[in-house]
């Protein structure tokens, strides 16, 4: 995984305060290069049990390949955006108490 998990932490930290953060969140989410954004829409899948972490690669093709909307728009509209992150992270063997602990 390329994308840094801080990233992804700081996106799932966002999400969480939707209301409030949403355009720092979608400025964030546009920095990225494309493919940290298939990178953190796949984080995503795994957690929200689309794919497996054994299946990484192919969650990362599937989401380059079906990327047909602007990323942060697709995440935005996703439901339980921070859990499924959070969830993606520790299916991959990341502490995300740990890298959201540094965040703060």
């Amino acid at each position: 995984m390329d994308i840094s998990a801080r990233k992804v932490a700081q996106v799932a930290v966002m999400a969480r305060e939707l209301g409030r953060a949403e355009g720092e969140m979608r400025a964030f989410i546009d920095r990225m290069s494309e493919d940290e954004q298939a990178e953190l829409v796949a984080v995503m899948w795994i957690g929200r049990e689309s794919f497996f972490a054994e299946d990484w690669n192919e969650a990362l093709a599937t989401a380059k390949a079906e990327a047909t909307t602007p990323c942060s728009d697709y995440l935005i509209g996703t439901p339980h955006l921070a859990d499924n992150l959070e969830n993606g992270l520790e299916a991959l063997g990341i502490s995300v108490e740990d890298v959201e602990n540094d965040l703060m």
